[in-house]
Parts: C-alpha cells; sequence; structure tokens
C-alpha cells in the first residue's frame, strides 16, 4: 500500500534527460518508483494524463529570514512550486544576535533587502540569541515547505564588533578569530553556508554601507578556513560589480573568489547580473568561472531568469511621490486608492502634478527612484494583460508619448491610473540590454551558471521576483518569440538538480526511487502568471508584492499534498534543513 499513487504523467525528471510517461508511487515521504506501472493501491491517487511532473523546486537565493518565524505558508514562493528555500543570503540576516542589537539588524535588513522594518520587528518572535539558538528556533517550526539557510556576516559582524562592524573598520585578530570560530560553529550545527555582501549598492537606511563590505583577505580567509574545517558549505557573496556603481571592479573580485576557492576547496557563488554600463561584462566572468573548474576552483555565478528592476506604480513608487500635489492628496486619502483616484483623474489635479517641481522626501532610496521614473522612461514599460516579459523598445513609456505626441510623464501619469490604480510598470534596468531578454538566455544556458536571485521575501514594494520558476517554464520554455528558447527539460533541471547540487542537497532535486518525494504535477499548458499586486498582509499591515499563478494541480513536499489546484491544502511537512547531505 502506497501513500500516493501518481499516474500516466509526463515526468520530467530534473536531470535533463528526455521526458517520459509512467507512474509515480510515494511511500513514507521518500519516492519508490519511477516509470513504468505502478502495480498496487495508495490512500491517494492522482490521475495526471496530460500534466508535467517534475520535482519540487529548489530556490537557492531567498531572504524569508524573519518571515520564516512567523509564517507557515511562505508565500509568494508556495504558489510557485517551490518546495525547498535557502535563506540567508547577501550577508543580511538575524543571528547571532544581542537582544539590544535587534533593531540594528531589522534596519540592515529593511534598508538591502526592502523588506517593512515594522513587519520585521512586530512578526519575528526573537526566541534566539545565538546562531544555534536559531537553528533551534526554526527546528521546532514547519512550513509548507523545507528552509535551509546562511550564517551572515552583517550579523556576525555587529555580534563581534559591536559599533565598530559599521563603516571601513579593520577587524582586529582576536575578532577575526571569533568571527571564524562562529562560522564553523554555525555550519557543524546545520548551516549551509556563510554570506557576505560587498556591492555598494547595499547600505542601511542611514546610508552606511552593511558590515563586511571593506573587509579584505584578512578578515574572509580565516573565515574560509574555519569554512573547510566545519564541513561542506557554499561561501555566498554580492560581490563589487553586482551594479553598474563600479563595473571596473568585476574581474578583479572574480580573482580573489577563485583564489579563495583554490586554497579551501569551497564553493563560491556570487551574483552576477548584466549591467547596463558595461553589458557584455558578464559573459567574461561566465567564461572565466568556467575556465577556472580546469584549475580546481569552484565559482558558480547564480544568474536570474529574468530582467532585474523595479514596479513602479501608486501603490508602490513612481514618479510624482514628491510633487507637493500628489503628496498632500495622498495624505489626505489616507490609503484609501480610490479616493486618491478619484482626485488624480481630475484635469486640473493632473496639470497640476505635472507642473510642479519636486520636494524632499524622506530616504535617499525612494528620492533615487523618483528620478529614475521621470528620466528612465526608455526602460519602462507597462505592464500588459498577458504580463509580456520581453516587451519591445516601441513599447516604453518614451515611445509610446512620442508616439502619441505627449510628454513621457503626460503618458506615465495616465498609464499608472488604469486598473483603478493598481496598474504597474516595469522598469527594465539590469539583464534588459536593447530591450531584449538575449543575455539573459546567454547567462541561463552557459554551463558556469546556476539560476538563483529570486530575492522570494524581500523587495516588498519594489519588485517581486519569486515568480521566477513559473516564468522559466511560461516565457523560456513555452511562450517566448523574440529568440531562443530553452527546453523543458533543461529548465527543470536548472531549477531542482542543479540548484540542490550547488548546496549539497543529494537527498532532493531528483525524481529517482529512494528520494524525497517533493513534486509538482502541472498542467503545462495552462500555466500562467497573473498580474503583480499589491497587498498589505505583513505584519503591522507592512505591504508586499505579489504574483500568483495558475496551473499548479499539485504540489508535494516530503510525499504530502501541500498544495491542489493552486490552493493551499493547510499541511505542513516542511522543516528545517541542518547541513548539506
Amino acid at each position: 500500500m502506497y501513500d500516493l499513487i501518481i499516474r500516466n504523467g509526463t515526468i520530467v525528471d530534473g536531470t535533463g534527460r528526455a521526458r517520459f510517461v509512467g507512474d509515480i508511487a510515494v511511500r513514507d515521504g521518500l519516492l519508490v518508483q519511477v516509470g513504468g506501472t505502478v502495480v498496487g493501491d495508495a490512500a491517494e491517487t492522482v490521475d495526471a494524463t496530460g500534466m508535467i511532473v517534475t520535482p519540487g523546486f529548489v530556490d537557492v537565493h531567498t531572504h524569508f529570514d524573519g518571515q520564516v518565524t512567523w509564517d507557515d505558508l511562505l508565500e509568494p514562493s508556495a504558489s510557485h512550486g517551490v518546495t525547498t528555500i535557502v535563506a540567508g543570503n547577501c550577508g543580511v540576516g538575524f543571528a547571532p544576535v544581542l537582544p539590544e542589537r535587534r533593531e540594528q539588524l531589522v534596519q540592515l535588513m529593511e534598508g538591502v533587502e526592502d523588506i517593512p522594518g515594522s513587519a520585521l520587528t512586530e512578526g519575528m518572535t526573537w526566541d534566539w540569541v545565538t546562531f544555534p539558538d536559531y537553528l533551534d528556533a526554526l527546528d521546532k517550526r514547519s512550513w509548507s515547505m523545507d528552509v535551509g539557510t546562511q550564517i551572515t556576516h552583517g550579523a556576525l559582524r555587529v555580534w563581534v564588533m559591536g559599533d565598530r562592524a559599521i563603516g571601513e573598520t579593520v577587524a582586529t585578530r582576536t575578532e577575526v578569530d571569533e568571527m571564524a570560530r562562529l562560522v564553523a560553529e554555525a555550519i557543524g550545527e546545520g548551516a549551509l553556508g556563510f554570506s557576505t555582501s560587498r556591492t555598494f549598492s547595499h547600505k542601511a537606511p542611514d546610508g552606511n554601507y552593511v558590515p563586511g563590505t571593506f573587509a579584505g583577505q584578512d578578515e574572509l580567509w580565516p573565515i574560509a578556513a574555519a569554512m573547510k574545517d566545519a564541513g561542506r558549505a557554499v561561501f555566498q557573496l554580492a560581490p563589487l560589480g553586482t551594479t553598474s556603481q563600479d563595473p571596473e571592479e568585476v574581474l578583479k573580485e572574480f580573482d580573489w573568489m577563485r583564489r579563495l576557492s583554490l586554497e579551501f576547496g569551497l564553493v563560491v557563488s556570487p551574483v552576477l547580473a548584466q549591467i547596463p554600463t558595461n553589458p557584455g561584462l558578464y559573459r567574461e566572468v561566465l567564461d572565466a568561472a568556467l575556465a577556472a573548474r580546469a584549475d580546481g576552483a569552484v565559482v558558480i555565478p547564480q544568474v536570474s531568469a529574468k530582467s532585474q528592476g523595479l514596479l513602479l506604480g501608486l501603490q508602490t513608487s513612481h514618479a510624482f511621490m514628491r510633487r507637493p500635489t500628489f503628496v498632500a492628496l495622498s495624505l489626505e486619502a489616507d490609503g484609501d486608492l480610490a479616493v486618491l483616484v478619484s482626485e488624480l483623474r481630475k484635469p486640473e489635479t493632473k496639470a497640476a502634478i505635472l507642473s510642479e517641481d519636486d520636494m524632499p522626501l524622506a530616504g535617499l532610496l525612494y528620492e533615487g527612484i523618483a528620478a529614475f521614473a521621470q528620466h528612465g522612461t526608455s526602460i519602462i514599460f507597462p505592464i500588459s494583460d498577458a504580463v509580456d516579459q520581453e516587451p519591445t523598445s516601441d513599447q516604453s513609456i518614451a515611445a509610446l508619448a512620442e508616439a502619441a505626441g505627449v510628454s513621457a510623464l503626460d503618458m506615465t501619469y495616465d498609464l499608472m491610473l488604469e486598473r483603478d490604480g493598481r496598474a504597474l510598470l516595469m522598469a527594465a534596468i539590469n539583464n534588459y540590454a536593447d530591450a531584449s531578454l538575449d543575455g539573459v538566455y546567454d547567462m541561463l544556458t552557459h554551463p558556469g551558471s546556476a539560476l538563483g536571485l529570486s530575492d522570494a521575501g524581500a523587495h516588498c514594494g519594489l519588485l517581486v521576483d519569486a515568480s521566477m520558476p513559473t516564468m522559466l517554464l511560461t516565457h523560456w520554455v513555452r511562450d517566448r518569440t523574440r529568440g531562443p528558447r530553452i527546453g523543458l527539460e533543461s529548465a527543470v533541471r536548472m531549477q531542482t538538480s542543479e540548484t540542490a547540487e550547488l548546496y549539497g542537497l543529494g537527498d532532493r532535486g531528483v525524481l529517482e526511487a529512494g528520494k524525497r518525494a517533493d513534486i509538482n504535477v502541472i498542467d503545462f499548458e495552462a500555466l500562467e502568471l497573473h498580474q503583480p499586486e499589491v497587498i498589505h498582509d505583513l505584519p503591522a499591515g507592512g505591504r508586499r508584492l505579489v504574483q500568483r499563478a495558475s496551473g499548479y494541480k499539485m504540489t508535494v513536499v516530503a510525499g504530502t499534498i501541500t498544495r491542489r489546484d493552486d490552493a493551499d491544502t493547510g499541511a505542513r511537512p516542511g522543516r528545517l534543513i541542518r547541513g548539506a547531505r
């Protein structure tokens, strides 16, 4: 007797080999049979005729560090077939932490990852002090998916160095030794890696760079040595050159990552994007990473499946949020979008806002976004009802305005009022050279890369890239018309066995007898990404962007069905992952 039988599905097993039709049997959370005809009965049998059956998706780049302490569903990832997540990326996290330093770590996470600080402060349980305490606290919880995490340089530096953690302060040898000891302890207790940030785009709300930004070899090498001695773990980072601010540093960064990997036998996984100031640079990095493998260095850049930028609109950030008339109307509306939209639709209101100069607005980030939204209209696009992932240049706001004989700001204003003020505009900053995803295709299919950078759980008011698993199947496999597509088998492998292997999770990522029964049953032809939307469901009424999908017939985690027909079942079989396996 089996717990679950999935019959007659088109099995795409995660290895990259050709799909085949067959049955799957599950017992005690494991796959017992994959392929052929399963003989016997089960507590539940599912007819998957016409569906694809894949391993559950493994998302290795999330920022659920706080959310895992109050939310057992873990949206927006749960609705996109994700069955395993890795948190603790880019050097920001919440352990270890002294009680008096909690708010400092909240501010770091808010500044770097745009997670509302009020939501973190109200929602987090804080039932830990040390990193092992944090793992123990998570070990008492259950979720809709498995959760792994890493120890982060920001939290580590604040714990060891206090106020000296910020800025260009050099850690003393004693402080470095203590950080190395704590990293070894964390990996010994089950951390999947160590992460740090060196990019100048990562700042706290007060404008300071995050702790670790300026750490040199004297600090990073002892930490790497401790990781080597503690067990299999990933050295993850956001390096210099992540954004267009410092492209000349990219290859210098790669050189030390290569040397670190060689010396300590570590997998190093930096984030990588196509940046506007040097759109071909990503290829140099990927080619260098592939060449370095011949010498024994394992540097695996994480790349995205989509353009990277912002979602602009009345409910997020936009070109007019520093205009006096808009600010006054927004305060009067007090969160009532319908009231605000009614006022904004008045011709005299529009004329006033368009004629005004900007006024100062608290927050350097949002002041910068307002200026960008006004002047970057050649790379800002309205999001169509069909959610076009790859709009052409003539669909940009600048081009639409020119064709209509109006100013770009005039066009922006009107577009934002569509869908009763819920319309969003896609600003494609990285990964969209020449208004094309050709560079992304190159990054995804390059043998030196790995899929990452969903940033699920983060950038709540700026973007929603947690939908990447679904986009990979819809846009890249089925729908793309402007260039080559990616084969279904390859697209599944990218987000199952390849991502699992990156973090040493050998018990999942493939549909094979003896592996974990993490499974998706997907109506591939009906699979659809819906419009991004803003909701206010975080603690303290915090907002976030979500993008839902339909077409997931079923998601299974460790043999338990967690979603049916795109709806949560309430089952919570997900547990903490302690260490590589």
